[in-house]
């Protein structure tokens, strides 16, 4: 990609597309103290009112910055590699390339906790863990004061559901969910009967004294590229049929129709949802759903498949944080009677993980 000058327009090339930058489209974008507030980065001026005829009146390209002079008086410097971000059209997420990954993982992304790490290069690298592999794991995080709260809210904002601010996930009576149980937990991903989905979920070790009650992971992005390559007619059924899911307590009635597999508007892996005790095939043709039925199990064998799952045990301070749209997440059974497990969970949404790796990108120069 390149921008290139010719008789006072600008033009932006790439792979031999080559087409004119519109004056008014550079025009919205000066820079100058007079038309942008430099602490929050807003206009000054609303591009609404300005005059509609605005041409270029004199313009120099230099290797790093196109300087252009306005029929308005107005003048801007900009940045060439903003200018070809912007033509690129992609959130600075989207150029993490995510890593595909299953049981032969070892590195499983460890982070030592320190009081000022929000705002350190080392939540940055964190970040990028997160993006790349859908999960971190924060070691020797306080336990005290549902201290899960204020970690989240130092990166963003909790996201409030039902169960509460934070939920505490320890075997308890008259349980709403399995997860409140010392029962196994096959793969699945959090809450997909909510619209939108919890993104981001954290689970923070307080207690763990049994035996057994190991945490599980599944990368829902490999497997369901595994699909695709090997299952082609099945990949295409769950990518495109609704199906409802559904929780429901004393309280509440949540549903959400969604597909098992969503991709983005480029056909591209965008999130999984997984959680077979609750969801609801819509009535379709028999023939059609004889194949959404293979395609289910398909993937529930493949999500469920030693050849895809890490386990490990999350000790007392460890705080995992997981992709909810991207991984699966599971336990194995315990004896309560060993001892106390006892977590305390919480959801943020994807903006705050963003906005907080956009700071520290900006802060340190990256």
């Amino acid at each position: 990609m390149k921008i290139e000058l010719l008789d006072n327009k600008v033009f932006f090339e790439n792979e031999g597309y080559k087409k004119e930058i519109h004056p008014f489209w550079l025009r919205e974008r000066v820079n100058g103290e007079q038309f942008v507030d430099k602490g929050t980065q807003q206009r000054l001026f609303d591009p609404t009112e300005l005059d509609r005829n605005i041409k270029i009146k004199d313009l120099n390209l230099s290797k790093e910055f196109l300087e252009i002079s306005f029929n308005d008086g107005s003048y801007a410097k900009l940045a060439i590699q903003s200018i070809l971000k912007e033509f690129s059209n992609k959130n600075d997420i989207e150029f993490i390339e995510k890593i595909k990954w299953d049981s032969r993982l070892k590195n499983l992304n460890h982070f030592n906790f320190k009081k000022n790490i929000f705002e350190e290069i080392e939540m940055h690298k964190a970040l990028i863990d997160f993006y790349k592999y859908g999960f971190v794991i924060f070691k020797e995080v306080p336990t005290e004061n549902n201290f899960i709260i204020n970690f989240a809210n130092s990166i963003g904002s909790v996201r409030r559901t039902n169960f509460g601010e934070y939920f505490d996930v320890k075997s308890k009576p008259n349980p709403n969910d399995l997860a409140y149980t010392s029962l196994p937990l096959a793969p699945h991903t959090d809450n997909p009967y909510r619209n939108p989905v919890p993104c981001i979920q954290m689970l923070h070790c307080i207690t763990n004294e049994v035996n057994g009650g190991l945490s599980t992971l599944v990368d829902g992005y490999t497997v369901t590229e595994k699909l695709k390559k090997d299952f082609p007619e099945y990949y295409e059924i769950l990518t495109k049929t609704k199906v409802r899911f559904q929780f429901i307590d004393e309280n509440v009635v949540l549903e959400n129709w969604a597909e098992m597999i969503q991709l983005d508007d480029n056909k591209k892996f965008k999130q999984v949802r997984f959680s077979p005790r609750l969801d609801f095939v819509p009535l379709m043709e028999k023939e059609k759903l004889e194949i959404y039925y293979l395609a289910r199990n398909k993937i529930s064998e493949l999500y469920n498949s030693d050849e895809y799952r890490i386990e490990f045990k999350l000790m007392p301070g460890d705080l995992l944080m997981m992709d909810n749209h991207r991984l699966l997440h599971g336990r194995t059974s315990y004896n309560s009677k060993d001892g106390e497990r006892f977590l305390q969970g919480c959801y943020i949404d994807y903006d705050s993980a963003e906005g907080r790796l956009k700071h520290l990108k900006r802060k340190f120069g990256f």
